[in-house]
């Protein structure tokens, strides 16, 4: 069984490849598919075949899944084009015969209406289920990670800026999700299934500033915002509109309740808890 990693290069393609290792699957099984082959040295060294492929060049990826049982399509993170390039992957693969492709997509990507990000992950979860070859839908949470900026802020400010309200982030760390894709990569019986991937322990903003102040060692006060104020005072310190408009947008996501956890699905396929905040933010920002 070969399994093709998308995407192999970025945050959480290498973190699935080591998983993969961790669980027993051999190094020359797995095809590490990534645009600039060089950024991949160390994984190659270790036995795993690295193969160029771009999202944007669907012959470069029909190569570089050639021979692959099992290909997992990692999204890309051009936003506005990525249905297209995510169909391109798709498409490349069914063209390789592979016998499953899993996709990592979005929290609630069934019911939620508010979350930015929605729209890409779901028209691609369409062309998914018209592909004809059996697949997973990992539909991942929040990584703990995508923290790591607004944590070093509040250590320069001692202020958490916020518009979320008290709603609830079940994050997770990037390793923890990827333990979950390697797991349905490797065991049967996933075929067909919407894995709805959230953290233990989900938190809010408040308890986000104190494991923050915790960190810093001093306290962090929360200052809670509506959307408008919130947004005012991104682009006002000098955040570019676009990011900033993201960012509140998440904010009234996490508001609605659509990042806080509809189940058990990610603890039960990696058999254990996973990462509390605090234990991710520390670990990412050492």
């Amino acid at each position: 069984m070969t399994i093709a990693i998308t995407a192999a290069s970025g945050n959480l393609g290498p973190l699935v490849i080591d998983a993969l290792l961790e669980r027993g699957v051999r190094p020359s099984q797995i095809v590490a598919v990534v645009r600039d082959p060089s950024k991949l040295d160390h994984i190659a060294a270790a036995g795993v075949s690295i193969r160029q492929g771009n999202y944007d060049n669907p012959p470069s990826l029909r190569t570089a899944f050639e021979g692959a049982h099992k290909v997992l399509v990692i999204s890309g993170s051009e936003f506005g084009r990525r249905i297209a390039q995510h169909g391109n992957a798709i498409d490349a693969a069914v063209a390789a015969g592979a016998q499953l492709i899993a996709y990592t997509s979005v929290l609630r990507a069934s019911d939620a209406t508010v979350n930015p990000v929605l729209p890409e992950h779901q028209g691609t979860e369409r062309l998914l289920e018209q592909a004809g070859v059996p697949w997973v839908m990992l539909r991942n949470g929040f990584y703990t990670e995508n923290y790591v900026e607004q944590a070093r802020q509040a250590f320069a400010t001692g202020e958490v800026l916020t518009s979320a309200g008290m709603g609830r982030t079940a994050s997770a760390t990037r390793a923890d999700f990827a333990a979950a894709a390697a797991e349905v990569l490797v065991s049967p019986g996933h075929e067909g299934q919407r894995y709805e991937l959230a953290g233990d322990d989900a938190w809010t903003m408040h308890d986000f500033a104190d494991a923050v102040g915790r960190i810093a060692g001093r306290p962090v006060h929360l200052r809670q915002v509506d959307a408008a104020e919130h947004l005012e005072a991104l682009i006002g310190n000098g955040v570019p509109q676009p990011w900033a408009e993201m960012t509140v947008a998440i904010d009234q996501a996490v508001r609605a309740g659509e990042l806080d956890a509809p189940g058990d699905d990610l603890p039960r396929l990696i058999g254990r808890r996973t990462t509390p905040l605090e234990d991710g933010l520390r670990a990412a920002l050492a």
